[in-house]
């Protein structure tokens, strides 16, 4: 997956850019289906239009991404009564109505491309283009011209983004972000099933449990051994005897422990709905984990604030989407229409 593939996915969900095009908003969105078209508009957000040809560049180079990790035989799988084909046409038309709907933003935020983005824009289109077989270029319908303008807008709309999220930059305190690193000791009580719920053992077994983990921390007490041996010996858990962790990631009995502990501290037998845990604290600020939860909460708090500008701004777009085109929108199944390059053309120039 592209960097711009992950960044669009992080954005908004597919759902809500389907919503954006087929008519599903509400509390006053403007919402127009199909009228005045021409023979390869596809759908139109504001005033700004997609091509078919734009589809099927976007379309076939995801199509064969995925024949070579999978093979053709792929687009036989289906999902939820879906076919594989019909989910990447939705991915489709997500992602090109994000990257239109950005460049808008971009443009009424009076955001442009640089001189030197535009020749980037330019030589990716140049590059691309070359690597196309007449055959594809007739295939997909495109023009060099038209992959200048997409790339352009791919870089406007990744553009947009960094200008409007370079503002955000919260403080956030070591405590906030603070991670702990502890070794673990499990006695199980209980059975997760599939569907979430938990299955308690007999009385009798769970009082033996109970008596295995008192048993444990008394030794680990009184150091006869250290508590690794112990928990290699004695603990139900299979993942591992030691971990680091954030705030609102464990199970809440654990963590409030967890947290209040002195580095070589030992906890309290733990009760939670699956079993018993015995806590040893190997440092109360996981010096690492810290820093790069402070990074991971920086970048949530910057999406979210996008995702809000984001959303208030689809809400007042004239939507369009040209059902009758959209419906017979198919993959192209030929042999001699491999192409594939176009967004790791894209990120190519853009780290350059």
């Amino acid at each position: 997956m592209t960097k711009l593939h992950q960044r669009l996915s992080v954005l908004l969900a597919v759902a809500l850019c389907i919503c954006l095009l087929s008519g599903c908003g509400e509390d006053g969105a403007k919402v127009v289906l199909t009228s005045g078209f021409g023979k390869e508009d596809v759908f139109l957000v504001g005033d700004e239009l997609c091509t078919l040809p734009e589809v099927m560049i976007y379309l076939t180079n995801i199509q064969n991404e995925y024949e070579q990790v999978y093979g053709t035989r792929i687009w036989e799988a289906s999902f939820d009564g879906m076919t594989l084909e019909e989910n990447i046409k939705e991915m489709v038309l997500a992602q090109i109505a994000q990257i239109k709907t950005m460049y808008l933003m971009a443009r009424d935020a009076g955001i442009t491309l640089s001189e030197g983005e535009e020749k980037l824009a330019a030589g990716a289109a140049k590059e691309y283009y070359a690597s196309l077989t007449e055959k594809e270029v007739a295939a997909l319908g495109i023009t060099r011209e038209l992959l200048e303008k997409m790339y352009g807008e791919m870089i406007l709309a990744d553009k947009a983004y960094e200008t409007m999220i370079s503002e955000i930059n919260p403080e956030i305190s070591d405590d906030e972000a603070r991670s702990v690193k502890v070794q673990m000791i499990f006695v199980r009580t209980a059975v997760r099933t599939e569907t979430g719920e938990v299955v308690p053992y007999a009385n009798e077994a769970v009082a033996a449990a109970y008596e295995r983990i008192t048993q444990v921390r008394e030794a680990a007490l009184s150091g006869e051994q250290s508590f690794e041996s112990l928990a290699n010996k004695y603990s139900d858990e299979d993942s591992g005897y030691t971990f680091s962790f954030g705030k609102g990631e464990m199970d809440p009995v654990i963590e409030e422990a967890a947290f209040s502990l002195e580095t070589g501290q030992i906890s309290e037998i733990l009760k939670t709905d699956v079993g018993y845990y015995l806590l040893k604290c190997l440092s109360t600020l996981d010096r690492e984990e810290t820093d790069e939860n402070k990074k991971n909460i920086i970048e949530k708090q910057r999406r979210d604030t996008f995702e809000e500008q984001y959303n208030a701004y689809v809400e007042q777009l004239v939507r369009n989407l040209n059902e009758d085109l959209w419906e017979n929108v198919e993959l192209i199944h030929d042999p001699e229409v491999t192409t594939s390059a176009f967004f790791e053309v894209y990120e190519t120039y853009r780290e350059d």
